[in-house]
């Protein structure tokens, strides 16, 4: 499981290079980053990732709008989604769930619960 391609979508580079760090941290290696919804299904048309790990708000296309196209898509439809977000609400973890996200996680969290996070994902798919 180690070796899983991730793609990284969030409009705050700050925010960004937590996660990354943090998925590194985890032991996964192989990051890329997306600066938002467009900029992400771009990269995931021409690459071939293992998992999505998205923030919800988001400029231009945010993170509901990425998970229904990446759900739409037959290329890309299989991807396990990770929404990370701040947004706690019981309603919005229900809706993102709805669209077609694997998980959610709220931020701040630790290295751990996101591989406890991840590994639950990808042995679900």
């Amino acid at each position: 499981m180690q070796n899983l391609k991730i793609i990284i979508v969030d409009d705050s580079p700050t925010m960004r290079r937590i996660l990354v760090n943090t998925v590194q941290k985890a032991g996964f290696s192989d990051v890329q980053e997306a600066e938002d919804g467009k900029d992400a299904l771009a990269k995931l048309m021409a690459g071939d990732f293992d998992l999505l790990m998205t923030d919800w708000n988001m400029p231009n296309m945010d993170g509901l709008e990425l998970t229904t196209a990446v759900r739409e898509d037959p290329k890309l439809k299989d991807i396990p989604i990770l929404m990370v977000t701040t947004r706690n609400m019981k309603e919005d973890i229900v809706g993102a769930i709805k669209l077609g996200v694997n998980g959610y996680i709220v931020k701040p969290f630790d290295a751990k619960t996101l591989s406890v996070k991840i590994g639950e994902i990808m042995d679900s798919g």
